[in-house]
């Protein structure tokens, strides 16, 4: 299999089969496209005109400590493994091989891995302090960051955010196109609605990025997101490095640290389930500890 866009033909047709049978979303369909591709790319070279169907798994094992020694991240890989053991799954059912070599093979790494940092309140009451309101471009950084803080926003989805995505009568924001191409309405706190509000009305024109560049005035883009960002947090004085994701980190662990069901968090960050979301979540330091000590057990009777 070659590096090119058009693949081979039976993983061409099994692409058709996801989009056409099983109704993929297509953003769905082109991860698998581009997870198929890099590693035919890598089998290529070690198993040279061996399809993937008729692999080992030792040649799996060989890729997955090649992508690891070259900073690939356990989520990415697990994302990948499972789409091409959804290839052989395929290929074995139709006849093209003895067997699926990946079949129940699985990443461990989870279980060992260092959850996502989340900030404290402290610190989220201070980057937001720091965000200037003097120009438009300040306005534009501040909201950029309540939103990701806020609202729990993929920076994708900040950057796909439209102005008509303002849903001003129900004070949400529509995403349009969400992770997986699912779309959903996230209600604005009051705070950051009072602050979109007077962007959207300053801002010119009704329609097109409701974020765009200050040169050129095209969409931002998820480069721009990160470094407004880990400015925030450098003149708030949070040394470890911040990211849009960690923002969105801290939004659902504030909510669950809040009391707020996981199901109603799972809805509003977009994930399929609850399960994604417990995976994706954890209570903040001190919680724990601070919950047991409300327990009241009665003295033991000598």
């Amino acid at each position: 299999m070659k590096s090119r866009s058009v693949l081979d033909v039976w993983i061409e047709g099994y692409l058709d089969y996801l989009k056409d049978v099983r109704r993929l979303a297509w953003g769905t369909v082109k991860d698998v496209r581009c997870a198929l591709r890099r590693v035919g790319v890598f089998m290529e070279s070690q198993r040279p005109g061996i399809p993937l169907w008729k692999l080992t798994l030792q040649d799996y094992l060989l890729w997955l400590n090649d992508s690891r020694e070259n900073g690939y991240l356990e989520a990415g890989l697990a994302k990948e493994l499972s789409h091409v053991r959804g290839l052989l799954e395929y290929s074995y059912r139709s006849g093209r091989s003895e067997r699926n070599v990946l079949d129940g093979f699985t990443l461990n790494d989870r279980l060992h891995s260092t959850p996502t940092p989340s900030l404290t309140l402290e610190e989220a009451e201070r980057l937001v302090k720091v965000c200037g309101r003097d120009t438009l471009a300040d306005r534009r950084q501040t909201l950029i960051v309540l939103l990701l803080y806020g609202c729990g926003l993929r920076t994708a989805e900040l950057c796909n955010l439209d102005v008509p995505d303002v849903v001003i009568e129900r004070q949400e924001i529509f995403v349009r196109k969400g992770k997986g191409d699912r779309q959903r309405y996230v209600p604005v706190p009051g705070a950051v609605w009072v602050e979109l509000l007077a962007y959207v009305a300053e801002r010119d024109g009704k329609r097109g990025p409701l974020f765009k560049t200050e040169i050129k005035g095209r969409r931002i883009r998820g480069k721009t997101v990160g470094e407004i960002v880990r400015e925030a947090a450098r003149r708030a004085g949070i040394t470890y490095g911040v990211t849009p994701k960690i923002l969105r980190h801290t939004f659902g662990t504030h909510l669950m640290d809040r009391g707020v069901d996981i199901g109603v968090i799972s809805s509003l960050m977009g994930h399929r389930s609850p399960g994604e979301t417990g995976v994706y979540l954890h209570v903040l330091p001190g919680k724990k500890e601070h919950a047991i000590q409300q327990l009241r057990i009665p003295e033991v009777q000598s």
